[in-house]
């Protein structure tokens, strides 16, 4: 009896963590100046946020400007079919606890300071973000 009772004390202790265990983590890395893919990898993002799945946004080149409190046009225009822009989903994504950030050369390749990105939009550290990226419990999406 002691030893049916071990093997499934074992057992469980076995089963439960993976049971238990967290959903991945996403970073979405956004590039291109395609208001259209920029719109869906934020519908997208929002999506697996829904799910379950703590993000991690990085904005890099054209796409960050999105976060910025100037933004073009492109970055605020509502689109169809729902008329929702990159830069509404990108903020909804933040309410929803995602962290944005906008690659760590794009500032001083503007000549600019973080004053110009909206509230809450950080500048990625190069170490954690590449740590966060190579983790074995994280989704890579780039769009």
């Amino acid at each position: 009896m002691k030893t049916t009772l071990a093997s499934l004390a074992l057992a469980i202790g076995l089963v439960t963590p993976a049971l238990a265990s967290d959903p991945d983590r996403l970073v979405t890395v956004v590039t291109s100046d395609q208001p259209q893919v920029q719109l869906m990898s934020m519908v997208l993002t929002n999506q697996a946020i829904a799910q379950g799945h703590p993000a991690r946004i990085l904005l890099c080149g054209a796409a960050a400007d999105i976060a910025l409190k100037d933004a073009p046009d492109s970055a605020t225009a509502p689109q169809p079919p729902k008329g929702a822009s990159p830069q509404a989903l990108m903020m909804a994504a933040m309410q929803k606890g995602a962290t944005v950030e906008v690659c760590a050369i794009y500032l001083p390749g503007r000549g600019a300071d973080r004053s110009i990105l909206l509230d809450g939009v950080g500048v990625a550290q190069p170490p954690a973000m590449s740590g966060a990226m190579m983790d074995d419990d994280t989704i890579v999406w780039s769009f």
